[in-house]
């Protein structure tokens, strides 16, 4: 081959690969801008409580540290939700359907499409909770426990990403995806009326 020759195939070969390097650099910049949107998906907001009437006062040495509740379960309740619908709208909307004043949730599966949940985030009175939505993040239900109290749902959920697993109160905007299964044991014969009372002290 010739000097000539020898140059010319140098010379492309430096061109493809500058244009290569140009290539990988454009794919680089979209996989961050990609990575960043999606992370601009998900917010944390922090709301701080108002003291609960008698919140602010100490413990009691009359109040004892623990108490229980003696019962027994008048049915179990299955739910099953759909694509798309709100997880705590449909709890809310059985609880009400099926005339739950008292119940234990006691186990979930499934997955979401998004979800809203908040954590308490300080250890001292009032309270303050964080807000975490992430409104296009797939995840797996693992598991959700709580109580319907009074007729009141107060359900907490486990989900995991391929990269965390989140816990927290359910809010909503907590999306189902594949489907949703809820169990309720409904508990109408015993009073909860105490239960989640932060001022019971």
């Amino acid at each position: 081959m010739s000097i000539g020759k020898i140059r010319i195939a140098n010379a492309v070969g430096r061109r493809g690969a500058g244009r290569r390097m140009r290539i990988a650099a454009g794919m680089a910049v979209l996989a961050l801008s990609a990575a960043s949107w999606l992370a601009a998906q998900e917010t944390r907001r922090m709301i701080a409580h108002q003291a609960p009437a008698g919140g602010a006062k100490p413990n009691s040495s009359a109040v004892p540290d623990v108490y229980a509740v003696t019962g027994h379960f008048d049915r179990v309740v299955v739910l099953r939700f759909k694509y798309k619908s709100d997880l705590l709208a449909g709890l809310n909307q059985i609880v009400r359907q099926e005339h739950i004043e008292n119940g234990v949730i006691l186990a979930a599966v499934g997955s979401v499409r998004g979800y809203q949940l908040h954590q308490v985030s300080n250890r001292t009175l009032p309270s303050q909770n964080t807000f975490e939505t992430n409104p296009t993040q797939g995840a797996d239900i693992v598991s959700m426990n709580g109580y319907v109290l009074n007729g009141e749902t107060h359900p907490h959920i486990t989900l995991a990403t391929p990269d965390r697993v989140i816990a927290g109160h359910l809010e909503p905007g907590t999306q189902v995806y594949t489907f949703a299964i809820v169990t309720i044991g409904v508990m109408n014969d015993v009073n909860f009326s105490r239960m989640d009372d932060s001022a019971y002290r």
